[in-house]
């Protein structure tokens, strides 16, 4: 791998206050069941995941992704309670609404067939919408423990999310590089 490449994803973000919860959720996860890498990105929800890019090429997918957010109108986004990817993985339930599922679909296709950007394994599995919480270094026994405490516990947004985010990995955690407004 070429020292010239970065690791990227593209997320849609919550709105601020949205963010204060997940986070408060995440340090929650932190300081009970010692689970820190959920704190490595902002709260978020994966539309294409990582994947490396060269850095001399990113004005070339910043232009892709400002040509496809300006094609898109803002997505109407549905929190509801928790769930789980057993035995590691908690997170807040994203429901999966038509134009959450298009607007993915759309942006997988357009990066795959414009930029040959494509994750081989999601490829292959459906999308599965979701804001973590907790993962990887959640172990199975604190997994079980927050799990019982969290099947059942209430949560409920509804909020308009009004742009595409491009994200990078700066060997310590994600930040946000750019947003890319969608058509108003």
């Amino acid at each position: 791998m070429s020292q010239a490449k970065q690791l990227f994803f593209i997320a849609l973000l919550p709105p601020h206050e949205v963010q204060q919860v997940a986070n408060a959720i995440k340090h929650e996860f932190a300081e009970v069941y010692h689970s820190r890498a959920a704190l490595k990105s902002p709260p978020h929800v994966t539309l294409q995941p990582p994947f490396y890019w060269e850095r001399e090429k990113l004005p070339d997918l910043e232009q892709l992704l400002r040509k496809f957010a300006q094609s898109q109108s803002p997505i109407p986004m549905i929190l509801d309670g928790f769930a789980a990817f057993r035995p590691r993985v908690i997170y807040i339930n994203v429901l999966k609404t038509s134009e959450l599922l298009a607007v993915q679909q759309a942006l997988t296709a357009e990066l795959d067939s414009s930029l040959g950007i494509v994750h081989q394994s999601s490829k292959n599995r459906p999308f599965a919408p979701h804001l973590t919480v907790g993962f990887k270094d959640l172990t199975k026994q604190n997994f079980h423990l927050a799990w019982s405490e969290f099947q059942h516990r209430q949560l409920h947004f509804e909020f308009i999310v009004p742009q595409l985010t491009l994200l990078v990995h700066n060997n310590k955690r994600w930040e946000i590089i750019q947003e890319f407004s969608f058509l108003n």
